[in-house]
């Protein structure tokens, strides 16, 4: 590809998209930024969206490349929010940067970035591209700590084929060294967690302002009351923190776990230790997206069932209407629905797909 193509650079105010454009500028090509704000300022101040827009611009101003500004809050409102609020009122628990990644990053932004004389596009995410099959297809970045291809694994493979991760073969040091030497002011910047539309505050604090809370009895296996639970959809399933269980008498001084939800009856069932039913050696999951479908219908592959989770070893059974059925060569822990199996084979993304049950 010629290096005078136009890149739009997705740029939130970090160190990880300042050092992406800067790479891409010394590598000649016409760079221009592009931060998306997704979501509105609110009262508290929590969304830190007006502070990096101004690193943003002080950074394209350093490096001298031109800063554009667009408004996708209701873009994020309408396929993004909508759908955590809904999983969050059945129960689930939903990942919403990953359907951030396919409609906005790789959706709205692509769209708006071709209005701006797009040929390609690019962002900070720590991924690679490689050749497979006669096409770019995503695959882990060198960092393996710091790698987010479980973040994109809902990107359709169409959106890759223009598109760059200028720091798929850098280690994270090194990145901030780059910026270092570059004398970019967010070298030191720390890097962003989580959502911006909850920010700092907490959790429990953000959801209750959308979906009316129903406390409930908190019960062992046995039936036996040990609390009261503030709503189920503030919980997930092995969560250990926060449950507020003090000391039940007769029982062993071991932390208390979160094993089941029982919607139905407005119950969060828990028990102590690591307890037998935390653990699953198989999954059942649907909308099964593939970024490179294995020819077998039943194949050996390592999956992750959450972001930073070791790759493990399993066999995948390729079902009818998406599904597929995976079995682990060892059980794992806190296996939840709502969240997503992603499939690998090596450093190759497969795709992946939401949970729906596991035993």
């Amino acid at each position: 590809m010629s290096k005078s193509q136009r890149v739009i650079l997705g740029m939130s105010g970090g160190v990880d998209s300042s050092v992406a454009a800067l790479l891409l500028k010394e590598q000649g090509y016409d760079v221009h930024g592009l931060f998306m704000t997704n979501w509105e300022e609110d009262e508290e101040g929590y969304c830190t969206s007006a502070e990096d827009y101004q690193d943003a611009r002080k950074v394209a101003e350093h490096i001298g490349i031109p800063l554009h500004h667009v408004n996708f809050a209701k873009e994020y409102r309408e396929r993004v929010f909508s759908y955590f609020l809904e999983e969050y009122k059945t129960g689930r628990t939903p990942n919403p940067d990953i359907l951030c990644n396919r409609e906005i990053k790789f959706g709205a932004f692509m769209q708006y970035a071709k209005r701006l004389g797009s040929d390609l596009i690019a962002t900070g995410h720590y991924a690679r591209l490689i050749e497979h099959q006669g096409r770019k297809c995503l695959a882990k970045a060198v960092d393996t700590n710091k790698d987010q291809s479980y973040f994109l694994h809902a990107v359709h493979p169409d959106a890759f084929q223009t598109t760059l991760f200028p720091l798929g073969e850098l280690e994270k040091n090194e990145i901030r060294d780059i910026a270092t030497k570059a004398g970019l002011h967010v070298h030191k910047k720390k890097d962003s967690t989580g959502i911006c539309f909850i920010g700092e505050r907490p959790f429990k604090q953000f959801l209750e302002t959308f979906l009316p809370a129903q406390p409930g009895d908190m019960l062992t296996l046995q039936d036996k009351k040990v609390g009261q639970h503030s709503g189920l959809m503030y919980y997930t399933l092995g969560q250990r923190q926060g449950l507020g269980i003090g000391g039940v008498k007769g029982a062993p001084d071991e932390p208390w776990y979160v094993i089941a939800k029982d919607l139905k009856n407005n119950i969060l069932r828990v028990a102590q230790g690591d307890h037998p039913l935390l653990y699953s050696s198989s999954l059942q999951a649907e909308h099964m997206h593939w970024l490179a479908k294995p020819k077998a219908k039943v194949f050996t592959c390592t999956a992750k069932t959450r972001y930073r989770q070791a790759d493990q070893a399993c066999e995948v059974t390729v079902g009818e209407d998406s599904h597929i059925s995976v079995t682990f060569e060892q059980a794992q822990k806190a296996v939840t629905p709502g969240q997503f199996v992603v499939l690998y084979q090596d450093t190759l993304c497969l795709g992946g797909g939401v949970i729906t049950s596991s035993e």
